[in-house]
């Protein structure tokens, strides 16, 4: 979920460009392999905030949350679906790059970038309830109820205890056998782990019993052109799945609208 890039001064253009294509290369191996792709269809389209840096995305209990980021500009909020109009806010301290959320009980979990603390508010009130720490980076977080997951920008997904919110184990994700890194925003669907691959327009398909890529989802021509211009940061980001109606969800950074789409197998 991160501008992270820009935000560093990196060349974050060229970086997204040799991230397309790794991501294109995994592509034309998969036409060669067992791993199916899926297209999309768009059911519904809705408003969306197009001054979210959308990091986390989540539908729990039928409501809608959604983290931003950047320093001075990072929140977590409470979002009306089909208007996109925000019902209730807490901005994160301008110290901190806000990224990942999950809900897990009655508790809101979030991360930031670099700072190496995450946050644990009650997920009602939005009231902080306490801190935790982890080394490295925190990119995308997600969870099954049982177990948080959280990615680091790498090709390793961690898994932390919910309730001590320690890490527990890691998995190695990979495609055909290769490391399938810059793993960003997470969501826990249906048993699979849905992953955002940063400055791209896929999220991969995880098996998080073997950090397997079971699929790819290509969301190419998603972001309507017609749009005004989108930053190089402003890439697709962020996964919602209501696991009640299985709907699933999807936006990006910046972005004016929010999708629901339905996968589409293609045929080879």
């Amino acid at each position: 979920m991160n501008s992270h890039f820009a935000t560093l001064a990196r060349a974050s253009v060229s970086l997204a460009a040799l991230t397309m294509s790794a991501v294109s290369m995994t592509f034309a191996a998969s036409a060669h392999a067992a791993i199916p792709v899926y297209a999309f269809m768009v059911k519904h389209s809705y408003p969306h905030d197009s001054k979210a840096f959308t990091q986390g995305l989540l539908i729990k209990d039928g409501a809608l949350f959604e983290s931003t980021g950047m320093k001075g500009a990072s929140s977590i909020r409470r979002v009306q679906l089909e208007t996109g109009r925000v019902l209730q806010k807490k901005d994160i301290d301008a110290d901190y790059f806000g990224e990942g959320i999950a809900v897990v009980g009655s508790e809101l979990i979030a991360l930031t970038w670099t700072s190496q603390v995450g946050f644990v508010f009650d997920a009602k009130t939005f009231t902080l309830k306490r801190k935790f720490n982890y080394g490295g980076e925190g990119w995308g977080l997600t969870s099954n109820g049982k177990d948080v997951y959280m990615s680091d920008g790498s090709a390793t997904i961690r898994v932390l205890d919910a309730a001590t919110l320690t890490e527990k184990r890691r998995i190695e994700v990979s495609a055909d056998g290769k490391p399938v890194t810059m793993l960003n925003e997470l969501e826990w669907v249906e048993g699979q782990i849905f992953a955002n691959v940063w400055g791209s327009d896929v999220i991969a398909r995880i098996d998080p019993a073997s950090g397997k890529v079971v699929g790819w989802i290509d969301l190419t021509g998603l972001a309507d052109k017609s749009w005004p211009a989108l930053g190089a940061d402003d890439v697709l980001n962020g996964i919602a799945y209501d696991a009640v109606h299985k709907r699933l969800y999807v936006t990006g950074k910046h972005w004016p609208k929010l999708f629901e789409i339905e996968l589409v197998e293609r045929l080879r």
